[in-house]
């Protein structure tokens, strides 16, 4: 996709990551069946304002966000950080050194334009930088799922039902791999 311009946010992008935050969390939960989960949707929202928080206090230490911008518009995010809390209780390995790629939102009208694997690529280049050779990640979204299952194959872990009946968890570990599209 051309006219893509990915970058580091600041202080002055706070305000407007949070109400992208907001948008594609609830467009997200909606599209899974799950709007009436208001409380889950807000520790959502509340918790990626605090890893930007995070990142922003730490000049990139805590968290590493990237954002991605269509005419100065926020149309994408993407950051990396020590492994949530679901992947440090189910996955088996040592997740130490290991870091979790989260928080890959793409605007809802841009989505399947190659915005999330555009992101992909730029923060493998920047963990490379930092000598990470391999990241994990993980999902409940049954529409993210399928979309890191094309792009990675099958998870190291399935949590059959966490979420519900039919609502799986899956958590990828995987070398980095940068990729021109």
């Amino acid at each position: 996709m051309t006219g893509i311009e990915i970058r580091r946010p600041g202080h002055d992008d706070v305000e407007t990551l949070a109400h992208f935050f907001r948008l594609v969390i609830t467009d997200t939960f909606a599209k899974e069946g799950l709007a009436e989960l208001e409380e889950d949707i807000e520790q959502e929202i509340d918790s990626k304002n605090q890893y930007l928080h995070w990142d922003l206090k730490s000049g990139g230490e805590q968290r590493y966000f990237l954002i991605a911008l269509n005419e100065g518009h926020v149309v994408g995010t993407i950051e990396y950080g020590p492994a949530n809390a679901t992947i440090r209780q189910h996955a088996s390995w040592n997740i130490q050194e290991i870091m979790e790629v989260g928080t890959v939102f793409v605007h809802p009208d841009y989505q399947g334009r190659g915005i999330g694997s555009l992101l992909l690529n730029v923060i493998w280049l920047s963990m490379m930088e930092r000598g990470y050779r391999e990241f994990c990640l993980d999902s409940g979204y049954s529409a993210a799922q399928s979309i890191w299952k094309k792009k990675f194959g099958e998870p190291e872990v399935l949590l059959q039902d966490y979420w519900g009946e039919g609502l799986h968890h899956m958590i990828w570990r995987r070398p980095i791999a940068v990729k021109p599209e």
